[in-house]
């Protein structure tokens, strides 16, 4: 397992949410995609998940598989009633600028896995 707070200094992460929730949580897989349904069949509990998704619905799939945190890339950023909603059920927002494909790579580099 892996501290969120190290994935977040070693990939240079923008956190969204608020710090506070993000305690001593970590990071045991990751899964990538865009297709919520994708998510919902395929990401494990604990993993962290990377999409250039920004929407509420994020919140609900990230929730329904207490996640332990969303990358959102490409730079797309949720409104500010996503950031609400997410810090409400506790789930890490953390935004990049960089690709997916880079994101993912860099996850693998640092030792999660799927």
């Amino acid at each position: 397992m892996t501290n969120l707070q190290e994935i977040i200094r070693e990939l240079n992460l923008n956190l969204l949410t608020n710090p506070n929730i993000i305690k001593d949580k970590n990071a045991e897989f990751g899964y990538a995609s865009d297709m919520l349904s994708c998510v919902m069949a395929g990401a494990k509990h604990n993993s962290i998940w990377v999409t250039l998704q920004a929407h509420l619905n994020i919140i609900a799939v990230a929730t329904l598989l207490d996640l332990s945190a969303i990358i959102i890339t490409e730079g797309n950023l949720p409104d500010a009633s996503v950031i609400e909603k997410a810090n409400r059920e506790e789930v890490i927002l953390l935004s990049t600028k960089e690709s997916t494909f880079y994101i993912v790579g860099r996850l693998w580099q640092i030792g999660i896995r799927s």
